[in-house]
């Protein structure tokens, strides 16, 4: 044989070992749907496959990042054993007792009492409303946002944290570092809030030069804002405009759609938890729990008084407790399903789910954008919406250009689910996020009031119109469906 015969020889044989090696490692303790994805692209283009799946496939997230939320989690269940299943005077179906035991064994997070102090689906003015909360601080400030940019908008917000620094408050803010760097006015924003005195750092940073390096696919998707341990923030709103700053954006007219829920009492001590947690993560600083813990957290007994439980999510959470609380609670819908996500990508349990419940006579619609602004993302999604019409599953499109970011979900007249988290695959397992399951009080009616906007503005997608839409785009969806799983 010659050379370029043995060279031939032996990388056929390397490709082939590649590929039966694949067929045996990549699915292990992994979904069907994902280990289908990675197998076609490992067997079909190896040279590209292996790289990725090794580079970001595992769906073993380790490391030290994965041993601090473990350690930080023995912490919350000692420091919490005492607390009961149910706060005094809160009732709950023994399906929901069980849930709440659920949340607890997976994330350490207690059910506590809180009061829901308002609802801001209006972006400019939930961000004003983040602002007073700011400069009525008189001790600290801890605000954890996926994406920051200090623009026109958001100039409210942030110079109500630098003015809080003057006044001799704590400052302190995380951001993702991959989501926020891309954005305009990067270098120039960490310049204006060190000037500022404000104590900031990028969260799950990727600076090989200064020995920072984990893997590229993971994210810090959490938002919420703390003050002074009395009032809190959470929900789906980045702090930038509503545009994005993408003139794009601008020129059509896209703008993003967001709810936030604002709260105070014990549950607030809960959001805190979450950002000491990232913050000894990302600084090795480790917060007092008594100091930035507000002295008088039991809520007042009247109508506004919810049970609240926190469910953080993430790769520190290998058993997906988001997944498993949206999955559980779909299930034990009887009358209506309310679904409101951007991205709305479902591995099988919840796809089942949710088209289990419509069959099963539960009144189940879904709330999507028209048109996602993400182009793989939309297509993707798309490929689920005939099953879902098969199974009865009314489905709403929030018009274009506007982008419907909001993410909530309410179950019959008496719980709801207010976060950060989409209903993918990715917040499942690859994002930290963070959802609020509560109920009683006011919280589910003003959550449906928000559902009855939507309904009203938005066109209902019927399955007669989405059979005739024509098969280049059929093609598309399914195609990228496949990309979807790659994790």
């Amino acid at each position: 044989m010659t050379p370029a015969q043995w060279v031939s020889t032996i990388l056929l044989v390397v490709e082939y070992l590649i590929k039966v090696v694949a067929v045996g490692v990549i699915p292990e303790n992994r979904r069907p749907g994902s280990s289908s994805a990675w197998l076609l692209l490992v067997l079909f283009v190896p040279a590209l496959g292996l790289p990725l799946f090794l580079l970001m496939g595992s769906p073993y997230v380790k490391g030290r990042r994965h041993e601090i939320q473990g350690r930080a989690n023995r912490e919350i269940t000692d420091s919490t054993a005492a607390y009961p299943t149910l706060p005094a005077g809160i009732e709950a179906s023994p399906q929901l007792r069980s849930i709440i035991g659920l949340n607890r064994r997976l994330t350490a997070m207690p059910c506590v009492t809180g009061l829901n102090s308002g609802l801001h689906g209006d972006y400019e003015e939930s961000i004003a409303a983040m602002a007073r909360a700011v400069r009525a601080s008189e001790r600290y400030v801890h605000a954890e946002i996926y994406i920051i940019a200090w623009d026109e908008t958001t100039d409210v917000f942030f110079s109500a944290l630098a003015e809080a620094v003057r006044r001799g408050v704590t400052v302190r803010l995380l951001y993702d570092h991959l989501g926020t760097r891309k954005y305009p006015g990067y270098r120039t924003l960490k310049r204006r809030l060190s000037a500022a005195g404000i104590e900031w750092h990028p969260m799950m940073p990727i600076d090989p030069l200064r020995g920072r390096w984990r893997r590229p696919d993971l994210r810090n998707h959490r938002k919420l804002l703390v003050v002074d341990g009395q009032v809190a923030f959470m929900g789906s709103q980045n702090m930038i405009d509503s545009s994005y700053l993408s003139r794009g954006n601008v020129r059509i007219g896209r703008h993003w759609h967001d709810l936030n829920i604002e709260l105070s009492g014990a549950v607030v001590d809960s959001l805190n938890a979450v950002f000491a947690i990232d913050w000894y993560t990302e600084t090795g600083v480790r917060l007092d729990p008594e100091e930035h813990r507000h002295p008088a957290k039991e809520s007042p007994l009247d109508e506004d008084r919810c049970a609240f439980q926190l469910v953080p999510s993430g790769p520190g959470f290998p058993t997906e407790p988001n997944l498993r609380l949206f999955v559980t609670l779909i299930h034990q819908a009887q009358h209506s399903l309310s679904v409101a996500s951007p991205y709305f990508v479902p591995d099988e349990s919840l796809l089942s789910a949710m088209t289990t419940a419509a069959y099963r006579g539960v009144e189940v619609e879904l709330f999507v954008s028209e048109k996602a602004d993400q182009f793989m993302v939309h297509h993707a999604q798309r490929s689920y919406y005939a099953a879902l019409l098969e199974a009865g599953v009314r489905i709403f499109l929030y018009p274009a250009p506007s982008v419907l970011h909001a993410k909530h979900f309410t179950i019959d007249d008496d719980l709801a689910v207010i976060g950060s988290s989409n209903m993918d695959m990715r917040s499942f397992a690859l994002d930290y996020e963070i959802s609020l399951m509560g109920f009683g009080g006011t919280l589910v009616s003003e959550v449906k009031d928000i559902e009855d906007m939507y309904r009203d503005v938005s066109e209902e997608l019927t399955a007669a119109q989405w059979k005739r839409r024509p098969w280049p785009g059929r093609y598309l969806d399914n195609v990228l469906r496949l990309t979807s799983a790659l994790q």
